[in-house]
C-alpha cells in the first residue's frame, strides 16, 4: 500500500484520530486529533513516524483539542476549511458547555483548506472534497488510488450521518455533500470521526 492509516480512539467523545502515512518515507498527516496529545504522541514515536501537517475534517472541539499541544511538539501547522473557523475560535466555550471542562485556548490556525487542493503525503496523495452541512467547513480527504474516504462526521459505518440540529448546520447542504460522495466507487473504504470504518456500499 501506498498509503497507511493509523486509527487512534481519543477524549470522551471516543472520536477518531488518524494517522494516514508514506510507510517508505514515514510522513505523516495527523487528522482529527480530539484529545490525549500525550498518547498521540507515543504511538508516533513508537512508529517513527514523521508529521508534516495536522488537519481538521471539521472545527467541532472533540476533534481538535490536541492540536495545540501537537503543533508545539512537532513545528508542524495546522491547516481547515474558513467555513469553520469559528468554531475552531469557540472552542473553549463549547468545550465547557458539553464537557463541563477547562480548555486549553484554541489552536491558532496556519491555512485554509479548499477543494482546488491535494495534500502532498510521501508520493500520495490526500484530496480535499468540501462536504458541508454538519458545519459550514466540513471536509473529506480521498486517495482514488487506494480507495480511503476519510469522513469526519459527515457519514458513519451504520449509515449514520452528522448532526443538522446546530443553528449553524444544513440539512439540504449535508444531502448533497452525501451525493457528492456516493459517486465516488463503491468498494471506498470509509474511516468516520467516530466508530468503526466501513466501505460505501456497505
Amino acid at each position: 500500500m501506498a498509503l497507511e492509516i493509523l486509527t487512534l480512539v481519543v477524549g470522551q467523545m471516543q472520536e477518531n484520530c488518524y494517522l494516514v502515512y508514506d510507510p517508505k518515507s514515514l510522513e505523516t498527516i495527523i487528522i482529527d486529533p480530539g484529545d490525549d496529545a500525550d498518547y498521540i504522541e507515543r504511538i508516533i514515536a513508537d512508529k517513527k513516524l514523521n508529521p508534516i501537517q495536522i488537519i481538521a475534517t471539521h472545527g467541532h472541539f472533540d476533534h481538535i483539542m490536541a492540536v495545540t499541544e501537537l503543533k508545539f511538539a512537532y513545528r508542524i501547522p495546522f491547516n481547515i476549511h474558513k467555513g469553520d473557523d469559528f468554531l475552531v475560535k469557540n472552542m473553549a466555550s463549547s468545550v465547557k458547555h458539553f464537557l463541563g471542562i477547562t480548555a486549553d485556548p484554541p489552536p491558532i490556525i496556519d491555512g485554509y483548506l479548499n477543494s482546488d487542493e491535494k495534500i502532498r503525503i510521501g508520493e500520495s496523495y490526500l484530496e480535499i472534497i468540501e462536504t458541508p452541512g454538519h458545519t459550514p467547513g466540513s471536509i473529506c480527504l480521498y486517495n482514488k488510488k487506494e480507495n480511503i474516504l476519510i469522513t469526519g462526521d459527515l457519514l458513519f459505518a451504520d449509515g449514520g450521518v452528522g448532526r443538522t440540529d446546530f443553528s449553524y448546520s444544513d440539512g439540504e447542504e449535508l444531502q448533497k455533500s452525501l451525493k457528492k460522495i456516493f459517486k465516488l466507487s463503491s468498494k471506498t473504504q470509509i474511516y468516520p470521526g467516530h466508530g468503526r470504518s466501513s466501505t460505501l456500499a456497505e
